[in-house]
């Protein structure tokens, strides 16, 4: 008795193209979610809109909730992901205007614009109210508290040093 229109409302002026430079990785993620529209609560879908700036990716990261379906409106991208243990296969496509690609629930992928001279963007619809994303670089080496250099070393078979160097990073999110 207490909804309102506005419950299931957003201005949220997708059609305007996004500042892809307020990110190292040269992306900016656009999520309307339930936290942005109320009314999404329980209906089970999302989505967000893409910029990508020339050269731009949107890193490896994963839904833990949500299956994407990527639609690409401007540009190209080159897309992929890996499924699971044991066989962690890499699944990986170039993407034109037009063209759709899904990614599996909880599987970890990316999208990387590879024109080095026009931006490209893309509208993903996802199959939660609120899909969640683990951006693995920033999960792994810039979490709060750090893990153990030692715990890292031996689990990407690199010397401590490099994981001194990785955890120094500026790890940031591309998703406003």
């Amino acid at each position: 008795m207490d909804v309102k229109a506005e419950d299931f409302f957003l201005a949220a002026k997708l059609d305007m193209p996004r500042d892809t430079k307020v990110s190292k990785v040269g992306s900016n993620v656009t999520l309307i979610n339930v936290m942005r529209i109320p009314g999404l609560n329980t209906l089970g879908i999302s989505l967000a809109r893409i910029d990508y700036a020339p050269l731009g990716e949107n890193p490896p990261h994963t839904h833990p909730r949500a299956t994407e379906i990527l639609t690409v409106l401007e540009g190209t991208l080159y897309v992929g992901f890996v499924t699971s243990n044991p066989e962690n296969k890499f699944l990986s496509k170039v993407l034109n205007k037009g063209d759709v690609f899904v990614f599996p629930e909880g599987l970890i992928h990316f999208q990387l614009n590879p024109n080095p001279h026009k931006p490209a963007v893309a509208i993903a619809a996802l199959s939660s109210q609120n899909p969640g994303a683990i951006t693995i670089a920033n999960t792994v080496f810039g979490s709060k508290p750090a893990i153990s250099d030692e715990v890292l070393a031996n689990a990407f078979q690199v010397e401590k040093k490099t994981v001194d160097w990785l955890q120094a990073q500026f790890w940031e999110d591309n998703q406003n």
